[in-house]
C-alpha cells in the first residue's frame, strides 16, 4: 500500500509553465533595474533651492547640512584673492559662501548665481561649482524674488 501512496504524491508534483517563469524572470530583471535606477538618483540627485528654502530644509531637518544642493540667489560680494568669499541672497535669508577656482568673467557685484555644494555646520556654503548668470542670456528674475529687499538692493547698486 505504501507504494501506491508514493506513486500518487509523484503525479501531484506540477511543473512550472514556460509563461510563469517569463514572468517571475521579467519581474525581477524589472525589479533590479528600478532598484539601480532609484539609488543612482538618490546618490547623484541635487536639490535647487534659494537660500530661504535652504534655511528652512535646515532648520526642519539637521541632517540636511552637509547635503549636496544648489542655490540660486543674488551675489553680495566681498573682497578676495583666489579664494572667493562672498555672500548669496535672495531677501529673505543671505549665506556666507566660499569659493577657491577661477569665477566667471560675468561674476560681479549684484549679479544672480547658481552655486553647487555643501552648506557647513557654520552656515557656510562651501561651494565646489560658481555659474554667474549673463543679463543679456537670461531672462528676468523670477516675481517672487523682485519684491525682496536683497533684490531692490542690487538693483540699486547696478
Amino acid at each position: 500500500m505504501s507504494r501506491f501512496i508514493q506513486s500518487q504524491s509523484i503525479a501531484y508534483i506540477q511543473t512550472v509553465k514556460p509563461r510563469t517563469k517569463f514572468l517571475i524572470g521579467g519581474a525581477l530583471v524589472i525589479g533590479t533595474a528600478g532598484y539601480l535606477a532609484a539609488s543612482a538618483i538618490k546618490d547623484t540627485g541635487v536639490y535647487y533651492l534659494t537660500p530661504g528654502e535652504l534655511s528652512a530644509k535646515t532648520k526642519a531637518d539637521p541632517t540636511f547640512f552637509e547635503t549636496g544642493v544648489k542655490v540660486g540667489a543674488r551675489v553680495v560680494r566681498d573682497p578676495g584673492g583666489r579664494q572667493v568669499a562672498f555672500k548669496m541672497t535672495d531677501g529673505a535669508q543671505t549665506y556666507n559662501v566660499v569659493y577657491r577656482g577661477i569665477t566667471p568673467d560675468t561674476f560681479t557685484d549684484g549679479v544672480d548665481v547658481v552655486v553647487e555644494g555643501r552648506l557647513g555646520r557654520d552656515n557656510t556654503f562651501h561651494a565646489t561649482t560658481l555659474l554667474a548668470k549673463c543679463a543679456s542670456r537670461y531672462e528676468n528674475a523670477p516675481d517672487k524674488y523682485k519684491n525682496t529687499p536683497g533684490y531692490k538692493q542690487a538693483e540699486q547698486r547696478a
